[in-house]
């Protein structure tokens, strides 16, 4: 991967903060422009040509979610990192459901935010998720052995459905990516019709049941796009 090409939109309203989060990345190589409110970004963003958004939640004139929503109608496809003094679940789910790539709370490591662009811009650009051979994957509590199609938590076992078992395999798959619908669709009901899809609807229902017992593990519906597994950082 070349750095140089890796062009940053930083938007942080703390001058102080932003300021030196512009020097750092410079300086490890990403090109960065920095702004002070989310609508002075919006505005830099669609007049410029950029690669990764790495956005405070909380800024004047326009907000780090608003800005998110109006940067995925321009490109659906740039990374977005959101920046965030809160920690509350509600904050971070509201976040990764209008399509962030991920995000961190503040304070955080100027080591782990370089770590995190890099692997979020590679797995963007140039890693490509899809199934796998693994039978046993494990899911924040819980463990998942596709072969024997059983998710144990607790010492307590859930024997699956052959198309939950499926589904929830694709799903381990493509964790921090997003599974499309049409692409489950097709492979585990043959069919993206519209009957297939309430009906899979229903299985991601009784899938995010399954996985209640663990807060740090969310199923998301990602609108228009298809559905998320992730697990919550502690």
């Amino acid at each position: 991967m070349d750095k140089p090409q890796i062009r940053i939109l930083l938007a942080e309203d703390d001058h102080n903060l932003g300021t030196i989060l512009k020097a750092y990345l410079e300086a490890k190589g990403f090109p960065t422009t920095l702004c002070a409110d989310g609508q002075e970004a919006y505005e830099t963003f669609i007049k410029s040509n950029f690669n990764f958004c790495v956005l405070d939640v909380m800024m004047p004139v326009k907000d780090g979610f608003s800005l998110a929503k109006d940067i995925r109608k321009v490109d659906p496809k740039v990374p977005i990192l959101f920046l965030t003094a809160k920690n509350m679940q509600e904050d971070i789910l509201e976040g990764l459901e209008i399509g962030a790539d991920d995000y961190m709370t503040k304070p955080f490591s100027m080591d782990e935010l370089l770590l995190r662009i890099n692997a979020i811009y590679r797995r963007t650009y140039f890693d490509k998720p899809g199934d796998s051979e693994k039978s046993f994957f494990q899911i924040g509590k819980y463990s998942f052995d596709y072969a024997r199609q059983i998710l144990k938590v607790d010492g307590k076992e859930q024997k699956l459905t052959s198309k939950e078992a499926q589904l929830l395999k694709m799903l381990c798959d493509r964790t921090n990516y997003v599974l499309d619908r049409s692409e489950a669709l097709k492979k585990i009901w043959l069919d993206d019709n519209y009957f297939n899809a309430r009906s899979m609807d229903v299985y991601i229902a009784k899938l995010r049941k399954y996985l209640k017992k663990d807060p740090s593990v969310e199923l998301l519906n990602i609108h228009g796009k298809g559905f998320k597994l992730l697990f919550f950082r502690k």
